[in-house]
């Protein structure tokens, strides 16, 4: 079983996400470091892919900076297997289904297995076609975490009845990046999930500033924030880490102190 729940464990949740390769390996290890060392919860790597469609510019560009710089996936799980030495935070990928079709299903799960990469999310999966990662996911014991938007409408119960590690709410419509404010409502999503599962609820799509994750995190059971971590690195590069650290370290205080 992954350890996915206990992220959840000691009240809200804060979860970073950071694209793989972006600028390399090696800056991304110590930004992940710097990450759980700073209060992450769960991290999400986003392994780059030629065709993000979920992904804003400001991941766009991570990925095609990661891509350019000779990033593969059996990289990035090398890679993976080499900071589980220092850390022990939960740790989910985020890709597309063409990813884990081309490197193969069962080779990509038992990957995620030997590495500690608990869960992965596929945000071009649609819910009815979950079945074909599922089976040899669950062999590995690895989660395939569920997506749910504002328009899922009668499709959130079943969603939830479903779901595995955590439930990924998405709160705007259209595609990562940052916002001025999130108009969704979100309790309301987060009343008909907590009706039929346990299963913990994060929100993400939006989120930058310390006051939208703590109002999101008080809705559900945590925040999840990309775009805002990815233009810090962008902005310095190898560089990155402690500026990245001290970002985690600000919106993880704003979420617990909604508990």
């Amino acid at each position: 079983m992954s350890n996915l729940r206990s992220a959840f464990a000691n009240g809200k949740a804060f979860i970073p996400f950071i694209t793989c390769g972006d600028p390399d390996l090696d800056t991304t290890a110590e930004i992940v470091k710097a990450c759980a060392q700073n209060g992450a919860d769960l991290i999400e790597l986003g392994i780059p892919f030629s065709d993000p469609t979920a992904e804003g510019p400001v991941i766009q560009g991570a990925n095609i900076r990661a891509l350019a710089g000779g990033v593969t996936t059996d990289k990035i799980f090398d890679f993976v297997a080499k900071i589980r030495r220092d850390i022990s935070t939960p740790l989910v990928f985020m890709t597309y289904a063409n990813v884990v079709f081309s490197y193969d299903a069962e080779r990509f799960m038992a990957r995620c297995c030997e590495t500690g990469v608990g869960g992965i999310i596929l945000p071009d999966l649609p819910y009815e076609e979950k079945n074909e990662f599922s089976a040899v996911a669950k062999q590995y014991g690895i989660d395939i975490i569920s997506l749910i938007a504002p328009t899922s409408d009668s499709r959130t119960a079943m969603i939830a009845k479903d779901a595995e590690g955590f439930i990924y709410i998405v709160s705007s419509l259209g595609v990562t990046g940052e916002r001025n404010a999130i108009t969704t409502n979100i309790s309301d999503i987060v009343k008909i999930i907590r009706e039929n599962t346990n299963v913990p609820c994060a929100v993400g799509f939006g989120i930058s500033k310390p006051d939208q994750a703590k109002k999101m995190a008080a809705l559900s059971d945590g925040a999840i924030v990309g775009s805002a971590i990815i233009r810090i690195i962008e902005k310095y590069g190898k560089d990155a880490a402690p500026y990245v650290g001290e970002y985690v370290k600000e919106m993880k205080k704003a979420v617990i102190s909604c508990d």
